[in-house]
């Protein structure tokens, strides 16, 4: 009975926690090779897309609106004719400044004439008439210069009444109808056009990591990419162009520029965006899937698969991360493989099998 019971005892006390592992039917999990190469380091940050350029269309001269020649949401070149304003009485005052001009060019006609028959008068003109008339076509010419002038003010004023877009882009809403009466003192508009060919996006980034912008900007535009606001959508890759030139004191922050070709129009003024800033490459690093890594009490670790299909726990630090994937500062090697599914069921020491993962996300 004895001799039994310490059979018995000895046989459950030899089999530990390792042996248990060793001797369980292999555990299915899904397994990736740690990669080495170039990584790249981006910032990431939210910013709000706005036009390159933004106008608000103002006559420059009063009047009533007789023709809207545009569409709300119109794509407009610049000098597209957007509105005209009655043209007469315009017309009327050019009409007669270039009468007024044409007069004048007559009387310094007659005036250059009588200074010519003075002149071969010689002394049977006086010196007095001779001066005066000299004068008098020096004022008519004087006059005319003043007319051509006053020509073209009047024409300019004409021109005004053809409004045209002073920039390409989008126009938005009508801000005024037909008929209405419009004048250059007001400050409404008639319509605002924002281009979008570029277009520009401002973000902001920590105060911390302006010494890392300054770098990438000193060696060239850093590409800069516009994800939609989840970040799972990559919008649109354009170039960083501008730090501004001041640190917001209240929230630490540093306003940034990128501006993106959007010949696409996916990008659109007041749009909110995700940004990822590229900043440097980290050359020849260590990189893991995420879902290799797990957290543990005592800090980061991941299951690295050894040559004989075991899993063995691993201690490890990590550095910047991006698109699912880690760089691997200290505890693993390149080339070694790793655990991404199915680690809730691994001890250290268990037997793993490599198995098809499903469509979703890992099993932990």
């Amino acid at each position: 009975m004895v001799a039994g019971y310490a059979l018995w005892h000895g046989a459950g006390t030899h089999n530990g926690p390792s042996r248990d592992a060793a001797q369980a039917p292999p555990v299915p999990v899904k397994i990736a090779t740690v990669r080495k190469g170039d990584f790249p380091i981006y910032l990431t940050g939210l910013g709000t897309v706005q036009g390159f350029n933004t106008v608000v269309v103002r006559t420059r001269v009063d009047g009533q609106i007789e023709r809207i020649a545009f569409k709300e949401g119109q794509l407009v070149e610049k000098g597209d004719l957007l509105a005209h304003i009655d043209r007469r009485p315009y017309q009327a005052t050019l009409d007669q400044a270039k009468a007024k001009k044409a007069q004048d060019e007559a009387n310094l006609s007659n005036a250059e004439l009588d200074l010519q028959r003075y002149t071969k008068l010689g002394e049977f003109a006086t010196r007095k008439q001779t001066d005066t008339q000299r004068s008098m076509v020096k004022q008519l010419t004087a006059q005319i210069a003043a007319d051509e002038a006053a020509v073209v003010n009047a024409q300019t004023q004409l021109d005004y009444t053809s409004i045209r877009a002073p920039i390409a882009g989008v126009t938005g809403f009508r801000l005024v109808d037909r008929g209405n009466i419009v004048n250059a003192s007001t400050q409404t508009g008639i319509v605002t056009i924002a281009q979008i060919e570029p277009i520009a996006v401002i973000f902001t980034a920590p105060e911390n990591q302006l010494p890392q912008i300054k770098d990438a900007i000193a060696a060239g535009s850093p590409k800069t990419i516009a994800y939609s606001p989840d970040g799972k959508r990559m919008l649109s890759e354009g170039m960083l162009m501008l730090i501004n030139n001041q640190v917001d004191t209240a929230s630490g922050t540093i306003r940034l520029k990128a501006v993106f070709e959007n010949k696409d129009h996916v990008l659109w003024p007041g749009q909110s965006v995700s940004t990822r800033l590229l900043v440097s490459t980290a050359k020849d690093a260590v990189v893991a899937p995420d879902d290799a890594i797990k957290h543990g009490t005592d800090g980061l670790y991941a299951y690295v698969v050894n040559k004989d299909n075991k899993a063995e726990f691993r201690r490890i630090t990590v550095g910047k991360s991006i698109d699912g994937e880690t760089i691997i500062e200290k505890g693993i090697a390149p080339g070694e493989r790793v655990i991404v599914a199915g680690q809730y069921r691994v001890q250290p020491g268990s037997v793993v099998t490599e198995t098809l993962a499903s469509s979703g996300s890992s099993d932990d």
